[in-house]
């Protein structure tokens, strides 16, 4: 499904009326319409009371139909406006003087004296407050009434994305409804599906509004949601080689778990042959953990890290791969990052650069700008500041934009990891990946991801969809391991160990099912 931002959703209401001829009222009875549809089946209508609290824009108006609807099914309800009637105009202005001829209660509200009463005696809120288009921080009235009903806690329905939420970003402007059910029209936004904002949609759901596919699914929207494609059959008569080979550069003195977790994961994960290349004196303890991997210790430098020596031999052995990995566990030893830079510019294989490979990295990104390969950049939001320079609260206040960015500087594919993972590409498309959950903040669980996704591509998917199908499985792993013991104790093994039966759910074709979002 794609995403719109605000700018192109507007313009595509425009399209609607201007070139099929679809008026600005029968948008909103649609919107109206969806909405009751979702209420009638999550909350029922006839017999319950209503508030509808309704903002001066077109908000105000889908609340002003959906209000109409209730009362048309049996539901009890009451609109309060906050504002001057008299503002409204056009569609919003019509289905205003539409229930102010019917026996709906009305009111204009000019202080939050009595809203807490009249939230009190109702059973579902209805916010119709702001919408999309809200451009400033939440203040005076419009605060205290969205905290209200926060603290009335009765089961909220917000129309288009909770009011507060930047539609764009998903950031909070000062204050937000937390709802439990959102019905977003035309298309999802960022701010639905970016973290905080998704979080407090509650529920989400999409309506088309009746535009025909040409809008909806053009191609001009370049932000989507991961909904990756389906994993190439295995050969029955292939052997490991036949799945990818994969070199790991990864790991110093102390650091055993992430070189283990990134190698292993692509063989969990379906991988053929994962060889891993760790510094010679850590290499038993990691053998004794995974036998399975194929080692090749490294000289040291006297810090316990990957010795620069090993340049020329790392360099014959990438080029016998499918897929290299360079970063976990490596350490910031200076040695290190010198290495870790060299092989960056010269490593002609599909590259993905994770960990301490992105600190060191940092210390001359033209390593990354000059390579002749494929690479893929897997940040968190800290390592995304530096390679970018920026802060990381700016980059919560617009990481699409930064990150279309970065992708096109360093022409490469950007995996923006946390909450609802980011995939940027260098043309300027953007992935979210709605699988995975809070509990997946764990040490290690970067390092199961980077051998998630090089096994995708050992399995014969192409590089991009190796990326949105490995940052898929992963998180969907991690969400088998919530099921099974809550967020609160999942580590990576837990991660790793679910990759199996997270591949196998994703080739029935079952688990992606799971993570679309309803369209109404």
């Amino acid at each position: 499904m794609r995403v719109s931002t605000v700018t192109q959703m507007r313009t595509m209401d425009r399209a609607a009326t201007l070139q099929y001829g679809i008026p600005e009222a029968l948008l909103m009875e649609n919107a109206g319409l969806a909405a009751f549809q979702v209420l009638q089946t999550e909350c029922g209508v006839t017999g319950r009371s209503f508030v509808v609290l309704a903002g001066m824009g077109n908000n105000g108006g889908d609340g002003f139909v959906l209000a109409r609807k209730i009362f048309s099914a049996g539901g009890r309800v009451k609109v309060l406006i906050l504002g001057a009637m008299s503002t409204y105009k056009d569609a919003a202005r019509l289905n205003l003087e539409i229930i102010r001829k019917m026996p709906i209660p009305v009111a204009e509200i000019s202080s939050i004296r009595g809203i807490g009463r009249e939230l009190a005696g109702c059973d579902v809120v209805i916010d119709a407050i702001f919408g999309t288009g809200l451009s400033r921080e939440v203040e005076g009235l419009h605060r205290q009434v969205i905290d209200a009903v926060n603290a009335s806690a009765k089961t909220v329905l917000s129309l288009d994305i909770p009011s507060g939420i930047h539609g764009d970003t998903g950031q909070p402007m000062g204050g937000a409804v937390r709802a439990d059910l959102t019905v977003t029209f035309g298309l999802p936004k960022p701010g639905n599906v970016l973290m905080p904002g998704y979080h407090l949609c509650g529920r989400l759901f999409v309506t088309h509004l009746s535009f025909p596919p040409a809008m909806w699914d053009a191609a001009d929207l370049q932000m989507t949601l991961n909904d990756p494609p389906p994993l190439p059959p295995r050969d029955p008569e292939g052997h490991k080689g036949d799945f990818g080979e994969a070199l790991f550069i990864a790991g110093a003195r102390s650091y055993y778990g992430a070189p283990y977790y990134a190698a292993m994961s692509f063989l969990r994960a379906g991988g053929g042959y994962a060889r891993l290349a760790v510094p010679g004196s850590i290499t038993p303890f990691i053998a004794s953990m995974g036998s399975e991997i194929v080692f090749l210790p490294q000289d040291e430098t006297t810090s316990g890290g990957i010795s620069l020596d090993n340049r020329s031999r790392l360099l014959e052995t990438a080029e016998k791969m499918d897929f290299v990995v360079i970063g976990p566990g490596l350490s910031l030893d200076g040695e290190t990052a010198r290495l870790v830079r060299e092989l960056t510019l010269l490593i002609r294989k599909p590259l993905l650069i994770d960990g301490d490979g992105l600190t060191a990295v940092c210390g001359d990104l033209s390593c990354i700008r000059k390579r002749k390969g494929p690479t893929i950049l897997t940040p968190h939001l800290g390592e995304m500041a530096r390679i970018t320079g920026r802060t990381v609260k700016e980059l919560n206040a617009d990481k699409t934009t930064i990150l279309r960015d970065a992708a096109a500087d360093f022409n490469s594919i950007v995996v923006l990891k946390g909450s609802h993972t980011l995939i940027g590409y260098p043309d300027g498309r953007i992935s979210v990946n709605m699988s995975g959950n809070p509990g997946m903040a764990t040490a290690g669980s970067g390092d199961v991801l980077t051998g998630t996704v090089a096994a995708m591509h050992g399995l014969g998917l192409s590089l991009e969809e190796a990326v949105r199908t490995g940052v898929f499985i992963h998180g969907a792993s991690g969400d088998l391991a919530a099921s099974r013991t809550g967020e609160d104790g999942i580590t990576a093994r837990d991660i790793l160990e679910g990759l199996p039966a997270a591949m196998v759910l994703y080739r029935q074709g079952t688990i992606a099912q799971r993570y679309r979002l309803p369209v109404i």
